[in-house]
């Protein structure tokens, strides 16, 4: 089962259908969803799905506000059946497409209200990944007004969205972890915000550690590099009878760099005797690459 299933299996399970004002909100949710479509001929709204959960709360939010429907099975997709009649207290239909009456959005809708419309827009036409490489959660409408009203909801709960058109869909998405996370809980789904910020947390760990191990490959690369380049000078200052020119701490320096070539300078700094730090090693260490590059 996909994660998306998940949720919604959570949110039928987790829905009352005790007020019905709030079914009416999450019906709404369903009819303004890119799964709902209009038959002139027919005058009847469908509503078309795979999702055992989907259809299941979907009909049930039409038995509580006795709307009579019909249900039809065409290989593995659940098809819903209303006569627009039965629903003309709640949409207005023009040009085939669906709207909310304007009577209902022109109140100033509850939170609750708008939470329960958003909600069953996922469950209707939504859906996230949760892989561990990206985050996406997207909704899916007919009507560009129905995702700009969507849209405008989720920012009264701060929470900000994409929108792309694709072919005759409209998509609203979601790719941030924290936004997808805050949409989660807006609509209820307590355990699968539980479960995505587990995700979330793995892999920000998982970041931090290959971005531990890459800062740290690259300062070993820099340090066997820089080793290189003085003990190729050390060994061009033997090599042209210039070396024993060097003052007591320069052969001091260049003596402990031949011996150990892969020693960071800090640890190069304490086997002086007289101790330096990292500053001071790198200096003299400096100095004798410096003296080497002039020679001719």
């Amino acid at each position: 089962m996909s994660f998306s299933s998940d949720i919604k299996k959570e949110l039928n399970k987790g829905a009352s259908l005790s007020n019905k004002n709030l079914v009416k909100f999450e019906l709404l949710g369903y009819l303004i969803s890119g799964n709902v479509d209009f038959s002139r001929t027919k005058k009847e709204i469908k509503f078309l799905t795979e999702n055992d959960y989907n259809i299941n709360r979907f009909s049930k939010l039409l038995s509580n506000l006795d709307i009579n429907h019909d249900i039809d099975v065409v290989g593995k997709n659940f098809i819903v059946k209303i006569k627009a009649k039965k629903l003309e207290n709640l949409i207005e239909i023009e040009n085939e497409k669906i709207y909310i009456k304007k009577e209902i959005l022109n109140k100033n809708l509850k939170e609750e209200e708008k939470k329960n419309l958003i909600k069953d827009v996922f469950m209707s036409g939504g859906s996230i990944n949760n892989t561990k490489n990206t985050y996406h959660l997207e909704l899916i409408f007919n009507e560009i007004e129905n995702l700009q009203l969507t849209k405008k909801m989720l920012l009264d709960f701060d929470i900000s969205s994409k929108q792309i058109k694709l072919k005759n869909k409209y998509l609203i998405y979601i790719k941030d972890g924290e936004k997808i996370s805050e949409f989660l809980a807006l609509i209820g789904a307590s355990r699968a915000v539980m479960e995505f910020e587990d995700i979330r947390i793995e892999k920000e760990m998982r970041g931090k550690v290959n971005r531990l191990v890459n800062c740290k490959t690259a300062n070993l690369n820099k340090t066997i590099n820089a080793s290189v380049e003085q003990i190729s000078a050390i060994k061009k200052l033997k090599e042209s009878k210039k070396f024993n020119k060097l003052n007591d701490n320069l052969k001091e320096i260049a003596n402990l760099r031949l011996e150990n070539p892969n020693m960071s300078l800090i640890e190069l700094g304490k086997l002086l005797k007289q101790p330096l730090g990292k500053s001071g090693v790198n200096y003299r260490l400096k100095k004798i690459v410096e003296i080497a590059n002039d020679i001719k």
